[in-house]
């Protein structure tokens, strides 16, 4: 795969040495019946896990995999024609200054003829942040850009109140932890109505992801959880768009 980008860092450096896809995972809205995004998630170009592609980043490719996985999430969303947002995951410790390294984005964006309007980004779980600041200085920089911003993972390590005092994003996206079993766990389901009752107040709108069983969606969305993202609707399809199992 050929990566061209705007920024020497990523086209003077050693770049990757394998190749990479994508799968795609819908955020659906239950109560309407309608999609709300598709999640864009790294994909060997076979298929293979997005273990085992992480497994291979250092600090010499984070830099281009972190690229190539935002223009191959466009590339792959236009040439499937997705209908909904896209959200694409990205790596804060491979943004050196986020108004440079949106370039790429942009390109690809013009040159796949995706509209701008209807991407999202969303904070990787997959690396630790150790620079809160460097973090809410990026997604500040993206929502000036129009671009709409996404916590994920919310309520487990980085994600978490401190993060959301200095920003706050268009969606957070629940902890799957919080998630699991909710519908027999009294005390998830406290944890997670504060959560929501303070996103309320402060106009973020939440993902329930990681939902396995019609017994936690139905909990959820009692609480008023209106989107979610699990198995129970839909696995990833690779290099496709999935059917969608909506719940009786």
């Amino acid at each position: 795969m050929s990566i061209t980008t705007g920024c020497s860092a990523c086209r003077d450096g050693k770049g990757l040495d394998f190749a990479i896809s994508m799968a795609f995972q819908p955020i659906v809205n239950v109560s309407t019946g309608s999609v709300f995004a598709h999640e864009a998630l790294v994909r060997g170009s076979a298929g293979e896990s997005a273990g085992s592609l992480l497994s291979q980043i250092n600090g010499d490719n984070l830099y281009p995999f972190d690229q190539a996985c935002r223009i191959t999430a466009l590339e792959w969303a236009a040439r499937l024609q997705v209908p909904a947002m896209v959200s694409i995951n990205f790596m804060p410790n491979a943004v050196y200054k986020p108004k440079t390294c949106i370039r790429a984005t942009l390109e690809a964006a013009k040159r796949f003829n995706f509209p701008l309007e209807r991407i999202i980004f969303e904070v990787t779980e997959q690396e630790q942040v150790l620079d809160i600041d460097h973090l809410t200085g990026i997604l500040r920089a993206y929502r000036k850009q129009g671009f709409m911003t996404a916590i994920d993972d919310f309520g487990a390590g980085y994600a978490g109140l401190n993060l959301l005092a200095d920003f706050q994003p268009d969606l957070i996206k629940l902890d799957m932890q919080l998630i699991r079993n909710i519908d027999q766990d009294n005390v998830r389901q406290i944890l997670v109505e504060a959560t929501l009752q303070m996103c309320r107040k402060l106009n973020i709108r939440v993902i329930a992801e990681g939902i396995e069983s019609l017994a936690e969606l139905r909990t959820l969305q009692a609480m008023g959880v209106e989107l979610f993202q699990g198995y129970l609707l839909a696995k990833p399809g690779f290099q496709s768009l999935p059917d969608i199992h909506w719940p009786a």
